[in-house]
């Protein structure tokens, strides 16, 4: 078997390869993996505050529905995103067990799914909640697929920083399934999960970089190498400070809100001091795993805040 491509093809031969895939035979859990389900969670989750924090009150059932889209949106864009990167998952071995690599899936069979889910979310969520949360999901899953997948993850380093944006839409999209349109409360959740971004996926980058190199994906790490991804990680931590203390400024959230923010953002500093220190990956690999706790927290604590005021 031949080794398998390190740049990126052209549509068409996508669409072809796609198109003769292997044989089918799938199963249900490999339908589930491809969805990104862990990604998928965090997904849902800052789409829910998104919801939960903005100006009105949805109807239950409707604000089930808009969640269900962005989670199925979500799950869409995963699907693709493994369709388009098999050739590269396969000489990772962060990736390399997918259902595609692998040959436990047909490309043709994840590309079809992924495309009948985006659609159906998209369509689901303009029928039934409001047409400006359906065209930002839509917006999220093309930016994913097509900005990020396609054009910037085998092209750039500053991938992760521009493509970041793709993460950062559920909760604006929340916002907008809820009030029908958008505001600087959107604007400043979409802006922690941006900025949140780089240093979260730098930080697994660093102790995955032999994988990114024989792939062929320019992370940070492999252009600019570690002394110069770690003083950007420090960099974005910092500017993390004022970013998710916007909300408390925008009236969104009350100053209890603020300061537990604050010192979130301080540990997470202190994280990247520590990995900007450590010669080996241990304080990278403990940064990445606080980065998901921290980003966790700093929402639930959103909605807790919106939810009866209690951190007013």
């Amino acid at each position: 078997m031949s080794e398998p491509s390190r740049t990126s093809p052209v549509a068409l031969g996508r669409l072809a390869d796609a198109a003769s895939g292997a044989d089918g035979g799938a199963s249900v859990g490999d339908y589930i993996l491809i969805l990104k389900p862990r990604v998928m969670s965090l997904v849902v989750f800052t789409g829910i505050v998104g919801l939960a924090v903005a100006p009105g009150h949805p109807n239950p059932f409707l604000a089930l529905v808009a969640v269900l889209c962005i989670a199925v949106g979500a799950g869409a864009a995963g699907a693709i995103n493994m369709w388009y990167d098999r050739d590269i998952d396969g000489l990772m071995r962060r990736t390399a067990s997918r259902p595609l690599p692998t040959g436990r899936m047909a490309p043709g069979e994840a590309l079809g799914f992924g495309i009948v889910l985006a659609v159906g979310a998209v369509l689901t969520m303009g029928l039934a909640v409001n047409l400006v949360a359906a065209e930002l999901l839509a917006l999220t899953i093309l930016f994913y697929v097509f900005v990020y997948t396609i054009w910037l993850k085998r092209k750039t380093p500053q991938n992760i920083v521009i493509g970041g944006a793709a993460g950062a839409f559920p909760p604006v999209v929340g916002w907008a399934a809820a009030s029908g349109h958008l505001g600087w409360g959107a604007l400043s959740l979409f802006a922690i999960i941006f900025f949140w971004t780089p240093p979260h996926f730098w930080a697994l980058s660093l102790y995955r970089e032999g994988d990114y190199a024989a792939a062929g994906v320019p992370m940070l790490p492999v252009v600019a190498g570690t002394r110069e991804t770690k003083r950007q990680m420090l960099l974005y931590t910092i500017v993390l400070w004022p970013v998710t203390v916007a909300p408390t400024l925008l009236g969104l959230a009350g100053w209890l809100y603020g300061g537990a923010a604050l010192v979130l953002s301080a540990v997470f500093t202190l994280q990247a001091v520590r990995v900007w220190r450590d010669p080996s990956h241990a304080c990278a690999r403990q940064m990445f795993a606080f980065s998901l706790l921290y980003l966790f927290l700093v929402f639930a604590l959103l909605l807790l805040d919106r939810s009866g005021g209690i951190l007013w």
